[in-house]
């Protein structure tokens, strides 16, 4: 049994409980290798920004779970390094589907996980969350739930369509599992193709797609039935269209990619939404800026001379984010 506390790192409840009242969102990015934490940690440091560094089931299997107990414990170092002399970091298993999973994570050090039970019937989801939960919580870890499906595909996570969270579930559901957040369904999506070209309209003056817009109806009666209750939104990546172009100027195919527009993820973070999931943005990223290296210097084979130029891009990616979207820049407790 690994303490994460003895990793340095936190768990959600205080920073989550300092967004809502701020009205700010933690950035909870996505990682699977050692240039996208890099970049997070720089960008969280310079910024002064918590942040969760969330890993999936995929990730979880691609990195190995041993290394990422000792990944985290570097971040934690590496701040300090940085010279934050109080970073706020947790380690977060992000749709996890099954308390086996989830128990293996609390098990290594994870404090934050998340257990998604939404592709089941209620009461099944229920009674798997709580079980969770009861769980996690004699280890001070917490646990965020899901209500409602997004649609699309990231990792391991796949569905057609989506299906908003009911409103009239959510005392419910908060009370009987005990969980610590809730992740609600009002019209993001996994992956980089969030919405069909129909589901969109063409921009007249631009000729780009816009999508369809979140349903602030359905999670302002969320924040009613449960005021002051953290809210997560999952699927939130812009899919910025300057990456969308640079991958497919340097030989990729990227048709019809489209993403969350970062002025509705403005409104939700000034909400009780506190966490905010980004992931495809910095594989865009990533693979924008390793494409280029490539069409530019095709006899390159040191990887440090195309995974540096994306660690870099990605940084600035996430530094935006923190600052122009989400507005966690500045809210450390400590510095």
């Amino acid at each position: 049994m690994v303490n994460y506390k003895d990793l340095g790192l936190v768990n959600t409840k205080d920073m989550f409980a300092r967004a809502i009242k701020g009205g700010y969102a933690i950035p909870a990015f996505n990682f699977n290798n050692m240039e996208q934490l890099q970049a997070i940690i720089k960008a969280a440091v310079e910024t002064k920004s918590p942040v969760i560094l969330q890993v999936s089931k995929g990730a979880r299997n691609y990195a190995n779970q041993t290394l990422l107990r000792y990944m985290a414990e570097g971040a934690v170092a590496y701040a300090k390094e940085l010279g934050c002399e109080h970073p706020e970091i947790v380690l977060h298993l992000d749709h996890g589907d099954s308390f086996e999973l989830c128990k293996s994570c609390v098990d290594l050090g994870f404090s934050s996980v998340m257990i998604d039970g939404s592709h089941l019937p209620y009461e099944e989801n229920v009674a798997l969350t709580k079980k969770v939960v009861e769980y996690a919580h004699q280890f001070d870890v917490t646990v965020e739930g899901e209500l409602g499906v997004l649609a699309g595909v990231e990792d391991e996570v796949s569905a057609e369509h989506h299906t908003y969270t009911n409103p009239e579930e959510v005392i419910d559901f908060a009370t009987r599992t005990g969980c610590d957040s809730l992740a609600i369904s009002i019209g993001t999506s996994h992956g980089a193709y969030k919405f069909k070209p129909e589901q969109c309209h063409v921009d007249p003056a631009t000729g780009r797609l816009v999508p369809p817009p979140l349903a602030f109806d359905v999670l302002d009666a969320v924040m009613e039935k449960l005021p002051g209750f953290p809210i997560v939104l999952h699927g939130s990546s812009s899919v910025p269209q300057e990456y969308v172009d640079m991958i497919n100027q340097y030989g990729g195919k990227l048709e019809a990619a489209i993403g969350i527009p970062e002025e509705e993820l403005r409104k939700a973070a000034k909400s009780a939404v506190c966490k905010i999931n980004i992931d495809s943005d910095s594989r865009l990223a990533m693979t924008a800026a390793v494409r280029r290296v490539f069409a530019e210097k095709p006899a390159e084979f040191d990887p440090r001379k195309y995974l540096g130029p994306a660690r870099d891009e990605m940084e600035k990616m996430y530094k935006h984010k923190i600052l122009n979207v989400l507005g966690s820049d500045g809210k450390l407790a400590q510095c």
